[in-house]
Order: C-alpha cells, then sequence, then structure tokens
C-alpha cells in the first residue's frame, strides 16, 4: 500500500513508526511531517489546505490511503473532498468533525441523547457570558466553541481567572475559534482518555490514557496540549469502559448516523469519572497527542489493517491486542511554552537518549538547521518509553530526558503521579 500521513507533529511520528512496522505498506508519504517522520517516510511539501492539489498527489503517487493526523483539516472537509475524487480516507466528514469544531454542537448532541455531560450555557457575547459566571460562581470552565489547538479552554478556580477567560475569548486571542463560548460546570474526579476506533456503524475501543495538561509539576500553571501522558489509564477499569461505551460512545454514534454524519475515524473521548460515572468533557476527532504515542507503544496488532478496516466498514470483525507493559511519555518544550516558546535551540544528544532499551523518541516541534537539530515549536520532543509498571516506565523515560541536552529546553517531572501513587499503594 502506498499511504499519505498528513501532519507534522508527535502524533503523525509515532503514527509513521507504527505504520512503518506494517508489511502491508510499500511506501509511506508525509505532508509535511518533520526530521523524525523523515527516518520511515518521503516527506513532500504540499498545501494540505489545498485539497485539490493533495487529491492530484494521490493520483500521481498513487496513493491507497490518507491518514489524516490533525483536526483542522478534517473540519475543513479535507475528508470529503478526498473521498468525491475516488480517494480512500482515515478521518471522518466534515459533519462529523463537529464533533470537535464545535463544542455547542456536541453539547446539543449530549442533550438530546441523554449524555452524560457537565451542565452548561452557551454565549455569543461578553456581557452575558459575564453574568451568568458571576452567577454560577468559580470554580467554572471557559471554552472556547471553536479549534484553539488544546489551548482554548481555561479552568477557573476564581471568578477574577473565569472573567479573565472570557475577555481573552471575546477580544480575539483564539481568533473566530473565541467568537462562542461555552462555559461549563467544574467537574470533580479523574481526567481519562477514552479512544473507539469507528467505522459509521461499529466503534471499537481503542485504549485508554491519561494526559497532563497543565504546564508546570503539581499540575498548576497554564493548560496546554499536554504535557506528557501513559497508558493504560487505572481509572477505566473494564466495567468503566462497558459505561463508557454504552452511555457515551453508543449513543453518539447512533446520534452522529441518524443526523446523517456517521461517524468513521478514531474518537477520542476526554472524560472525567466523577462519583456518578464517566461524564463527556469533550469529543476529538483525531488521535491524540501525546496519547497517540503511547497508545502506539503498546499496541500489538498492525496498525495499517485496523485503519483499512475502520475505512472499510470492517469493525464489525475485528479485535484489538494490548501489550501487558504500560508506556508513559514526557513532553520537552521550549522555553516560553505555552504563551511564546523559544525557536531555533540547538538539540543535542537525541541519538543517545533513544538508544536506550525500550525507548523510542518522538519529534513534535523540530527542524533541522545547517546539519543541527533544532526546536521549531512548543511542544518538541516527546520522551516515550515502556515498562512493565507505569513507575519503570517513568524511570525509564525520565533516564533518557537526562540524556539530552537541551538548556532551552524543560518539561514536567511527574509525569504519571497518579498511576504511581496507585502503584505504591497497591
Amino acid at each position: 500500500m502506498n499511504v499519505l500521513l498528513i501532519g507534522s507533529g508527535g502524533r503523525e511520528h509515532a503514527l509513521a513508526w507504527k505504520m512503518a512496522a506494517s508489511p502491508m505498506l510499500t511506501q509511506l508519504y508525509a505532508a509535511p511531517g518533520n526530521p523524525g517522520v523523515a527516518a520511515y517516510a518521503a516527506l513532500v511539501k504540499l498545501d494540505v489546505a489545498d485539497h485539490a492539489a493533495v487529491a492530484a498527489f494521490c493520483r500521481e503517487k498513487r496513493i491507497d490511503l490518507v491518514v489524516v493526523g490533525p483536526e483542522a483539516p478534517l473540519v475543513a472537509g479535507i475528508a470529503d473532498d478526498l473521498r468525491a475524487e475516488g480517494i480512500r480516507v482515515f478521518g471522518p466528514s466534515k459533519a462529523a468533525a463537529r464533533l470537535e469544531g464545535s463544542k455547542s454542537f456536541t453539547k446539543e448532541l449530549c442533550d438530546r441523547y441523554g449524555i452524560p455531560t457537565a451542565a452548561y450555557g452557551r454565549f455569543d457575547n461578553l456581557e452575558a457570558a459575564r453574568a451568568y459566571v458571576k452567577e454560577k460562581g468559580a470554580p467554572i470552565v471557559i471554552k472556547a466553541d471553536g479549534l484553539a489547538a488544546g489551548k482554548g479552554v481555561t479552568v477557573a478556580i476564581t471568578e477574577k481567572e473565569a472573567l479573565a477567560a472570557l475577555e481573552a475569548c471575546f477580544d480575539g486571542s483564539f481568533g473566530a475559534a473565541g467568537a462562542e463560548v461555552v462555559i461549563e460546570e467544574f467537574l470533580t474526579g479523574e481526567e481519562a482518555s477514552f479512544f473507539c476506533l469507528c467505522d459509521g456503524r461499529t466503534a471499537l475501543p481503542f485504549g485508554t490514557a491519561q494526559d497532563h495538561k497543565r504546564v508546570a509539576d503539581g499540575d498548576t500553571g497554564p493548560n496546554t496540549g499536554g504535557m506528557g501522558a501513559y497508558s493504560p489509564a487505572p481509572v477505566m477499569t473494564p466495567e468503566m469502559i462497558e459505561r463508557t461505551m454504552r452511555e457515551i460512545i453508543e449513543p453518539t454514534m447512533r446520534g452522529m448516523a441518524e443526523m446523517g454524519a456517521p461517524y468513521s475515524g478514531i474518537l477520542f473521548a476526554g472524560l472525567m469519572i466523577t462519583d456518578q460515572g464517566p461524564k463527556l468533557i469533550e469529543y476529538n476527532v483525531r488521535f491524540g497527542d501525546p496519547e497517540c504515542q503511547v497508545l502506539m507503544m503498546r499496541l500489538k496488532d498492525d496498525l495499517l489493517v485496523l485503519l483499512n478496516a475502520a475505512t472499510d466498514g470492517q469493525l464489525a470483525h475485528m479485535s484489538v491486542r494490548w501489550r501487558d507493559e504500560a508506556a508513559l511519555t514526557v513532553v520537552m518544550a521550549a522555553r516560553g511554552y505555552p504563551a511564546a516558546p523559544e525557536k531555533g535551540s540547538v538539540i543535542e544528544g537525541v541519538d543517545v537518549a533513544a538508544a536506550l532499551e525500550d525507548v523510542e523518541i518522538f519529534h513534535a516541534g523540530t527542524a533541522i538547521n545547517a546539519g543541527a537539530l533544532v526546536a521549531n515549536g512548543g511542544r518538541v520532543l516527546n520522551v516515550t518509553a515502556i515498562g512493565k509498571t507505569v513507575a519503570e516506565a517513568q524511570k525509564r523515560a525520565y533516564e533518557a530526558v537526562d540524556l539530552i541536552d537541551w538548556p532551552q529546553g524543560f518539561c514536567r517531572r511527574d509525569i504519571g503521579w497518579r498511576a504511581v501513587e496507585r502503584e505504591e499503594q497497591a
């Protein structure tokens, strides 16, 4: 098979690494990819916003499957436009991608189908939103309605924080994404990431993980796109997975089909596990980043076989096998992230760190400049390890982190702390 992978982050490096292991793969192309992806794929300069140009490339290279990594092209309808040209795509339609592209759309779906989620209000003007916050009080959660690269959510502990977050949305800090806001009740519990492969009819559970959104140790500081993750998430017991499928995923699949937008691709449910059970925080319509990295490390099966089955509506006949070990990834970010990351600093020692047993280093925001590996984004490297326990995977990952020579980079030093505490108490 000839495959085109769209995207440039750590998620795409992990997908490329896993697809490259498939006997089905003939040639992998990546647009635009990154220096890590280049070890497995031919990098191509394509404007992925120009769907006609992407389709022309697919015809020229006889691409058998397009795998779309990030959410923005899916929300923009790339899957629809390529399918209209007879090109097979792993990823949801534009109509189905509204599950991530519009938080208010997802909230209305939850209302209609009785899917458990936080109570909320939606607003398109600042004064009404401010009045709602003052009525409800803090803590409270402020969300830009549209895509904001994982940064449009503020968990406001004080009313002052909430009002500042509203002003940031309405003053254009998140562009069009903040023209409307969703304000949610603050849920108490433990967060978890739950994934399903979907083919429009069938949703196949595809692993659990726990992300760490705050920038600093102890879950402090501003929200980010994710500073690290581990898999599996202990809070997602078999019973909790069964409830999540029955109460959240299956009604979503049924609802999307009934509205003429059957869901195909990866469905990522961000959950809060409360005393009452699982509640939906948000949906994403692509693999999480950095959750994808730990899932790919644990996946025993051929990823391409599974992606093809999802694309062709054959998931009812499939199952997924996982390694028993835990996987953990630590995000190394550029100084200044998430506000204004510094680009261009030289990174050394990556090959030495990657040579450790059961360690993979996925590039998220790197470039090559004058032969040197340099930082080219906010989240720059995903240092990922496997271990018999989360504690062992954590130890191994931080051993690798400490071999990387990058004074201008930083990371959290407590990734996996919840699971490690559980293991110590067991």
